[in-house]
């Protein structure tokens, strides 16, 4: 599913616009966008969890020449679906 499919159903089910309906999706976008920026856990019942972890810098080796380099520390984002997404994935069989 693209974010277009996602405006055409936020069009389809709710009545707004297509205009509107990009706007809520590219609103709740930035939204999940600012608050993982600023580092902070994004929980949704039902869903699951988006949460930022620091990696720290790390050595590692280049798999081509087999020298080792500095991987340097960063952010991920990480996501745990909810027991409630995983049966419903699962169920879908």
């Amino acid at each position: 599913m693209t974010k277009a499919d996602l405006i055409e159903s936020v069009y389809l089910k709710t009545g707004f616009s297509k205009k509107e309906s990009a706007e809520i999706v590219e609103m709740v976008f930035d939204l999940i966008k600012g608050t993982l920026e600023k580092g902070e856990k994004i929980k949704i019942a039902g869903f699951g969890n988006f949460v930022v972890k620091e990696k720290d810098s790390r050595r590692g080796r280049n798999p081509q020449t087999g020298d080792e380099i500095e991987i340097t520390s960063r952010r991920i984002l990480t996501f745990k679906p909810s027991q409630v997404l995983k049966s419903c994935i699962n169920d879908a069989d």
